[in-house]
């Protein structure tokens, strides 16, 4: 959920009206998601989702890969922008739920550019000896900081990060939080900002996204 969206609606779909539409298939998949999902704020949604569109299509990346699938929202987004040879890795652990987003991925246009696979993305990323143009991060908040740990190995010159929830609803300012995820996404944030192998900057859309270039 956005900041605006809670505190002031009229904000929130004054900006959803001076965006970029959606497709069709996105339209569907948002739909379908909060009729058939119990958390479906959990989805990207409209405006991060032109964010993580426009962001591929500047980039056109050959290689991308998310961290946290849920429905597929996000992975369509991102595949918008993919180089016509390129392909996205999406991870996810909720084998429950995959029905839907592989349905979404086989009706699309991009089928053979997605690649969905049921692994716990720390593993997949102490595995792979893949390079990564673009990662896009948003599953369990308690392994952010372990996370970007695992994924600077994969990264290059250019490479472009976005980690989703940043801001975690105003827990972030906690002095002494209780919560794991807080903990774990206030490390983060000071990991990002001090790496000097990057460049960031916290946009404050929705829940936050923080946005790193590898220099």
């Amino acid at each position: 959920m956005s900041f605006f969206e809670e505190k002031n609606p009229e904000m929130d779909r004054y900006l959803e009206a001076h965006a970029s539409s959606e497709s069709e298939i996105l339209k569907k998949l948002r739909r379908e998601t909060y009729q058939k999902t119990t958390q479906p704020h959990m989805i990207s949604g409209y405006q991060q989702g032109r964010l993580l569109t426009i962001i591929s299509q500047m980039l056109q990346p050959k290689n991308i890969l998310e961290i946290g699938t849920f429905t597929g929202y996000a992975t369509l987004c991102l595949a918008a922008g993919l180089a016509k040879n390129g392909k996205i890795t999406t991870l996810d652990v909720n084998e429950d739920l995959a029905y839907l987003p592989k349905k979404y991925f086989e009706s699309s246009e991009y089928a053979g550019q997605i690649e969905f696979k049921l692994q716990d993305a720390k593993e997949y990323l102490k595995e792979t000896d893949e390079f990564f143009d673009l990662i896009f991060v948003d599953a369990d908040k308690e392994n952010y900081a372990e996370y970007f740990r695992l994924i600077k190995p994969h990264t290059k010159s250019g490479t472009v990060i976005l980690f989703d929830n940043v801001l975690w609803y105003g827990k972030v300012l906690e002095e002494n939080p209780k919560l794991k995820s807080t903990q774990s996404i206030q490390e983060l944030n000071d990991l990002a900002a001090k790496d000097e192998d990057f460049e960031n900057l916290i946009l404050p859309l929705r829940d936050g996204v923080n946005f790193l270039r590898r220099k």
